[in-house]
């Protein structure tokens, strides 16, 4: 009876297991599929759908809306995206990241005291990306005219009800938004009052960045009444926006607040179309931009954690985590190190750290039964046939950091946001992204209503650290933000992305294993708890060397975490914090090819949305 009984428990488990109810409903839709951050810019996107647009015009319409509510990007921020072309069956990647300006040194930040560039301010911004970033996109890639997929954005900068979330972060901000005269005129509607951000509900109209937008389409319709084609016109837009008049305002109100941004600036930056970087787990072909973007560091990981038997070992246990987080530190020691604009140095080794034999090597080092504290980059240049040139440095570091506290401010540096974007249509168009830049407090740039990026704060200014990505006029920085997209049997399988700065890749490779090793539903595994490593370097917030070391061991889990697995990760050498939200909120994808339908999965974190039709 009993062994009956057992029989029958078990069934039930493995039942719930499988049918496992999820706070948000799954997405389906057969037609598209449009999830972003916010609701409105999710609606932005349904909208042109229903005009007749494709993932793309959707992506730029999404993107639009999205940089006009400001809660975690905005039009001067950075824009970077991979796109699967039906027409030629490959991935592509848009790279619409700014670089620094003229004047942006090493030794310029370290006359002011900086250990690394600020994290705020007109000497944080590099040029801005978005705007070059969508032109480009729409116009290679899109359907519609500029002016049809800004509308959404044009109306809401004309005035639309400001969210409580946005209006909570301005209010939390106002000191220093104070600080930058375009800023405070835009955001604090209410001088003087206990409450001078704007209220939730309350109508936010921004006329400086409706008139910015207005030039852009203006130039577009311009340029189609002399007979130019719908690419050229787009491209009309782009060189006002780089070369004309909005440049020479973002530019004279850039530098009146002590920014160093030029026309010259302006005028030489441009949108880097790219082949993205691949490697393939367990059949599945996986692509991630290259590394000026952490993106790679995933397929490291991948590569690392394919030499072991991760369904075996259990969702979230305790031998699960502690593999996954040495996979994750050991190629997170490696982005920290090499990882660099390509365009400035052509020697880093994404050869040898993309390549399996490296991943074997590195694999060996993880050890079952504790985490190691004080892991250094490994050595891929001989997966090159060559020596590497840094064994000074690495003697001279020791890698060996200071054990400092993990508390709130330090968890704010690791998890600030982007958002993400993910569009796809029943013609085979497949868009992710990444964009942000320019968030609250944000300093505009004169009276283009337009936030400038922080993004400077991601380079450093000591080789020694990473010798590909010290800061120099005309370098992109080494970012964070990392669009995901995998293939399977020449097909797409999955498009996703999350918010969180340097967990994004950590909660990025946890929701692709979800789904391939434990057989999670899309919905399931944006769902599904992370575990998140504090063992690396951050790459954004703090200006001293004390505000980015890593924290040995330190590894956040979700506070559901059964107590016996909680012992076993202490006996491993873990040091635990707890939350009940472990991953940024994650937007996803899944193509079900058995019946020809989207399935989508959007976050029960934050507010993103998704529409599926």
């Amino acid at each position: 009876m009993r062994t009956f009984l057992a029989i029958i428990f078990f069934s039930l488990l493995n039942f719930r297991l499988i049918a496992q109810q999820t706070q948000k409903p799954p997405l389906h839709g057969k037609n598209w599929m449009a999830i972003t951050g916010k609701p409105l810019s999710a609606e932005a996107g349904a909208l042109i759908f229903q005009k007749g647009g494709n993932a793309i015009d959707a992506a730029c319409a999404m993107l639009a809306a999205g940089c006009t509510m400001w809660d975690v990007l905005s039009w001067g921020g950075e824009t970077q995206a991979l796109i699967y072309n039906p027409k030629t069956g490959k991935v592509i990647a848009i790279d619409a990241l700014g670089v620094a300006p003229a004047g942006a040194t090493a030794g310029f930040f370290k006359s002011k005291g900086y250990d690394f560039p600020p994290e705020y301010g007109p000497l944080a911004a590099v040029t801005p990306g978005t705007p070059g970033g969508l032109c480009v996109m729409l116009a290679e890639y899109g359907t519609m005219s500029l002016k049809d997929v800004l509308e959404p954005a044009m109306q809401m900068a004309a005035g639309y009800p400001m969210e409580a979330q946005t209006a909570l972060s301005i209010e939390k901000s106002k000191d220093r938004i104070k600080e930058w005269l375009y800023s405070k005129n835009i955001f604090l509607p209410h001088p003087g009052q206990q409450w001078e951000a704007p209220e939730a509900g309350e109508i936010f109209v921004q006329k400086d960045l409706l008139a910015t937008l207005q030039k852009m389409v203006d130039a577009e319709q311009e340029a189609l009444k002399k007979g130019k084609s719908r690419k050229d016109a787009i491209y009309a837009a782009y060189d006002r926006f780089y070369k004309g008049d909005i440049a020479q305002e973002f530019v004279r109100g850039c530098k009146e607040q002590g920014g160093l941004i030029s026309m010259n600036d302006l005028a030489q930056w441009k949108v880097m179309t790219e082949e993205p970087f691949k490697t393939t787990y367990k059949g599945i072909d996986v692509y991630k931009l290259q590394q000026w973007s952490q993106g790679p560091v995933m397929l490291q990981a991948l590569n690392i954690l394919e030499n072991f038997d991760l369904k075996s070992m259990g969702y979230n246990s305790s031998r699960y985590i502690n593999t996954v987080c040495q996979a994750m530190q050991l190629a997170f020691a490696d982005r920290d190190f090499y990882y660099g604009d390509p365009y400035f140095s052509k020697d880093q080794p994404m050869k040898g750290l993309l390549s399996k034999e490296y991943a074997k090597e590195r694999a060996l080092l993880i050890d079952p039964d504790k985490n190691d504290p004080n892991p250094g980059p490994g050595d891929p240049y001989p997966f090159e046939g060559k020596r590497n040139p840094f064994e000074n440095y690495f003697k001279e570091r020791g890698f060996s950091f200071n054990d400092l506290p993990v508390d709130e401010n330090y968890l704010d540096m690791l998890h600030r946001g982007t958002t993400s974007i993910e569009a796809a249509d029943k013609d085979g168009w497949v868009v992710s992204v990444t964009p942000s830049g320019g968030w609250i407090p944000a300093c505009i740039a004169g009276h283009t209503g337009i936030g400038m990026s922080q993004r400077m704060q991601s380079f450093v200014l000591d080789s020694s650290y990473n010798p590909f990505n010290v800061v120099a006029p005309g370098k992109r920085p080494r970012v964070t933000l990392t669009p995901s997209l995998a293939m399977k049997d020449g097909k797409p399988f999955l498009a996703w992305a999350v918010q969180g700065g340097d967990t994004q890749d950590q909660n990025s490779l946890q929701c692709f294993l979800n789904m391939t090793e434990f057989g999670m539903t899309v919905q399931e595994a944006v769902e599904a708890p992370n575990v998140n490593t504090d063992q690396l370097w951050l790459s954004l917030g703090g200006t001293k060397t004390s505000d980015r070391k890593p924290k040995p061991g330190s590894i956040l889990i979700n506070s559901n975490t059964p107590d016996w697995i909680r012992k076993e990760l202490k006996q491993m050498g873990y040091k635990l914090t707890f939350e009940q939200r472990t991953s940024g909120p994650l937007n996803a994808i899944y193509f079900d090819w058995k019946h020809g339908t989207f399935w989508g999965g959007s976050s029960n974190h934050g507010e993103d949305y998704g529409i599926g039709w």
